[in-house]
């Protein structure tokens, strides 16, 4: 009995052993050399002013060095490759056994290889990309990436411990200093228009409240048509959500002095939004869809007859009546544009957001559609398009909104104004030299972010 004890708790011993280290208890020289990185990254995480604590749990330890590195983004597809990589070493081949005996063949088994083997090289591409930004965060030459990736621990011991090893900033001080940094005031409330007064977006993250959003206030006149600018992973949608109600923020979004979170219910058709992806039935023709669409988007008291004269109001407006009967799926990718656009414009919003209209269309196509939504603003509407191509149809635009994420990987406001005035602020004439300009570098970016809304939060003090 006492053996069998012994050997239960042995086992016990064994499965924290490999889940903590990631190796099987029999390779007592690898398993001594995944303790010694455990170390070293304590003590780099205690270095970048993050609980050393967090080292000796599995998955969140690599998502707590990318945190180190600045590189959140590749640290949660790290941490979630290299758990799964923990758990299949855990099992050994118990997965592939089961499923040959089920199955009677190899068919899942190899897949269950591919799948392995799949993970093991997501895990060697985002440790690459993880240790690119230590290297770059601690200032050192780029051979040390062999030193990384030859042997993680040595790299991590050294850097860890040694004491001219340093961090150039410590993520709990970085993140004070980029609260900081930007205009923390409040934008005036119109009657007629739009008024943002964000302070705060946030959501938990593994295991840590992660701010999506700050210091976001501007007010937006009826009749405008803005540009909504920003690198990926600025903001941008997560901002629209925020204004729309969708996702609701710590924040006051007021539409023509009434209040959109409070109020959402009755408002919720005040705004028209117009995702990327068109979602409409392509067997239905477009006068049928538009009528459809109408049932959801009007009243239920709207009389059908009331229902159909919009329908038709909306189609002669969009250009559409000519294919009224044609199929959905037959149309042009310009006309399944406008259709989009129609079905939100049929409640009449006051608030009309575009998340990439033009995608897809070419130069002509795509600015016959720029020109009908400068008509729609002229009739006292508020216009808001996402575009990756502002440039060929930025002369219909009043205004340019810039997001920019910052050294904390927070979206943050750069610039809010009209389109000259961005020109000058930033120096730069084309709207893509823009967002060039507030990218990070490793996305092709000149890094000035922090730089734009320090500057944008001191021209508004003053």
């Amino acid at each position: 009995m006492e053996e069998l004890f012994l050997s239960g708790r042995f086992n016990i011993i064994k499965f924290f052993l490999v889940l903590l280290l990631g190796v099987s208890y029999d390779s007592p020289f690898v398993m001594g050399t995944e303790v010694l990185y455990i170390a070293g990254t304590w003590k780099m995480l205690v270095k970048s002013g993050i609980r050393g604590w967090w080292a000796l749990i599995p998955g969140a330890r690599e998502y707590q060095v990318s945190r180190c590195a600045g590189r959140e983004a590749d640290g949660r597809a790290l941490s979630v490759a290299s758990f799964l990589v923990r758990v299949q070493r855990l099992l050994g081949i118990a997965p592939y056994v089961m499923a040959r005996q089920l199955l009677g063949n190899d068919t899942a088994g190899n897949i269950i290889l591919i799948v392995e083997f799949a993970l093991s090289i997501i895990v060697i591409v985002y440790s690459v990309r993880v240790y690119a930004g230590l290297i770059e965060v601690y200032g050192r030459r780029k051979r040390w990436m062999w030193v990384w990736i030859l042997a993680e621990w040595l790299a991590a011991l050294i850097w860890g411990f040694g004491k001219k090893y340093q961090p150039a900033w410590k993520v709990k001080d970085l993140r004070a200093e980029m609260e900081k940094m930007a205009f923390q005031g409040r934008a005036t409330v119109m009657d007629q228009g739009l008024t943002v007064n964000l302070t705060e977006r946030s959501v938990r993250e593994f295991f840590q409240k992660k701010t999506l959003l700050r210091d976001i206030h501007m007010s937006i006149p009826s009749g405008h048509m803005v540009l909504l600018l920003g690198g990926s992973g600025a903001g941008k949608t997560t901002y629209l959500n925020a204004v729309n109600g969708y996702e609701k923020a710590k924040a006051e979004v007021l539409l023509n002095g009434r209040n959109m979170y409070t109020q959402y219910k009755k408002m919720q058709y005040e705004v028209g939004f117009v995702p990327q992806q068109e979602m409409m039935s392509g067997k239905d023709t477009v006068l049928y869809t538009l009528l459809d669409a109408a049932k959801l988007r009007l009243p239920r008291d709207v009389p059908a007859s009331v229902r159909r004269q919009r329908v038709e109001e909306v189609m002669k407006i969009f250009g559409l009546k000519p294919v009224q009967n044609n199929l959905v799926e037959k149309l042009s990718g310009g006309q399944k544009k406008r259709l989009s656009i129609s079905i939100e414009f049929l409640s009449n919003p006051s608030l009309f957001i575009l998340d990439e209209p033009d995608s897809g269309l070419d130069g002509v196509m795509a600015r016959e559609l720029f020109v009908q939504l400068r008509k729609i603003a002229d009739t006292g509407k508020i216009v808001i398009v996402i575009t990756h191509t502002p440039d060929r149809v930025i002369d219909l635009f009043d205004d340019v909104i810039v997001l920019a994420k910052d050294s904390a990987r927070t979206g943050r406001l750069a610039w809010y104004g009209s389109i000259e005035d961005a020109r000058a602020f930033f120096g730069r004439q084309k709207m893509e030299e823009i967002v060039k300009a507030v990218n990070r570098k490793e996305e092709g970016g000149d890094g000035l972010a922090d730089e734009f809304v320090r500057k944008y939060g001191e021209v508004q003090h003053t």
